[in-house]
């Protein structure tokens, strides 16, 4: 398997890690099993710079590579603007075939706005005029709206204002063909909406800090050249693209509706009942992910949907240590489990994804064991996501005892 996460963010974006530089996002790709990274951040004076002296040509064309890892040119930029007198927030990433092409496109984005202030610069420009300005610095280039269902900044989020792709996009619209799904949506969701059919949806951790890399991914047969990926997302290619690797949507910070200050959590039946209105202050709640796909969608079940690319949802492991022994995910006792684990077994990914139950079971405690079965086997708890809010995962492994002996046994 081949595993890219295309969408992260450098240390000079905002509200990010210090750690994210290239050798730590590096070595934290080695850990988690990432085969391609994106680069995140190519807009960004320095990051470009940096990248431009590290990254070694590969021989696949458009893609580069770093210590063992492979990388392709991406940035994501923020697009601000008015559009039917309404304000529009909009977040596109975008993949560039080389630095030549990236750099053309730099120089016209100075023009608009001053791009050493952050690694994902605001751009006063529409999503339209910004694929054309990709187009003509880079022909080969291509725009992918991020996390398109997000209240905030996103292509269909409940405040962006779109409910049509071509709404926003509009004679551009044939130039898009792949969307970023997002933290708090996963594939069956979106294909509760036709209109999304003749896209190919991608996933992506849309990191800020190294640990966080994979938390979403993209899984596929072999490594390719830009050209190729471009191919099998036109395509939707499902002999090149396996599947895609995903959260339980429910964990995501935005699934549900709810006010986050008053913690009110509604599910979309809920804030319907209640006036869209928090019953604590009286405010609007911010309306979720979950709530907008069905208010869009003209499909009752996911499987009108046929042949699409597949999907794997996966809980990262530190936080399946953290839930079974009940600890946070940031103790000592969590990380130097999760440092044993990939230290013995190897990758991340390929633990939760590759190794066998006996595997698993003759080489991890069996509390961590089960709990990857669980998380295989779809048996947990998810508390959903709200309002900036991330969902809780609760794995109980004493559940299982039953099936662990019926296995091993």
């Amino acid at each position: 398997m081949y595993i890219a996460d295309f969408h992260i963010h450098s240390k000079y974006s905002r509200a990010t890690s210090k750690n994210m530089d290239i050798e730590q996002c590096t070595a934290w790709a080695k850990t988690k099993g990432i085969s391609l990274l994106g680069t995140g951040d190519i807009t960004h004076p320095l990051w470009f710079s940096e990248l431009r002296k590290k990254l070694q040509m590969s021989d696949r064309k458009g893609i580069y590579s770093y210590n063992g890892v492979d990388f392709i040119l991406t940035g994501e930029v923020n697009n601000i603007f008015l559009k039917n007198r309404s304000t529009r927030k909009i977040h596109n990433i975008i993949f560039f075939s080389c630095f030549e092409g990236a750099e053309k496109l730099n120089k016209t984005l100075e023009k608009f706005t001053e791009l050493l202030v952050d690694g994902r610069p605001i751009l006063q420009i529409d999503a339209r005029t910004l694929n054309k300005m990709v187009l003509d610095a880079d022909p080969d280039a291509f725009v992918v709206p991020a996390h398109i269902w997000t209240p905030h900044f996103s292509l269909f989020g409940a405040n962006s204002g779109f409910d049509r792709i071509e709404d926003c996009f509009e004679e551009e619209t044939s130039n898009i063909f792949a969307l970023e799904t997002g933290l708090s949506s996963d594939p069956p969701m979106n294909w509760l909406l036709s209109f999304l059919d003749r896209f190919t949806l991608i996933s992506n951790s849309d990191a800020h800090s190294p640990q966080k890399i994979g938390r979403e991914a993209n899984v596929f047969s072999n490594p390719f050249s830009f050209y190729e990926l471009k191919d099998i997302l036109k395509n939707q290619d499902r002999t090149r693209f396996l599947f895609t690797i995903e959260y339980f949507p429910e964990e995501g910070k935005y699934h549900y509706d709810g006010h986050r200050l008053c913690k009110v959590r509604f599910a979309p039946e809920e804030t319907v009942k209640n006036r869209f209105l928090c019953p604590v202050c009286g405010k609007r709640v911010t309306v979720g992910v979950m709530h907008r796909v069905k208010s869009l969608s003209d499909r009752k079940s996911p499987d009108e949907a046929r042949n699409r690319i597949g999907y794997r949802h996966l809980v990262p492991l530190d936080q399946i240590i953290a839930s079974v022994y009940q600890k946070e995910v940031g103790s000592s006792f969590t990380q130097q489990m999760y440092t044993q684990a990939t230290g013995k077994l190897g990758p991340e990914l390929k633990i939760l994804l590759e190794l066998s139950e006996q595997e698993l079971f003759s080489n991890l405690p069996r509390e961590v064991a089960v709990g990857i079965k669980l998380v295989r086997e779809e048996k947990l708890t998810v508390i959903p996501g709200y309002d900036g809010e991330f969902g809780t995962v609760k794995i109980n492994p004493s559940l299982s005892e039953n099936q662990v002996q019926q296995t091993l046994f």
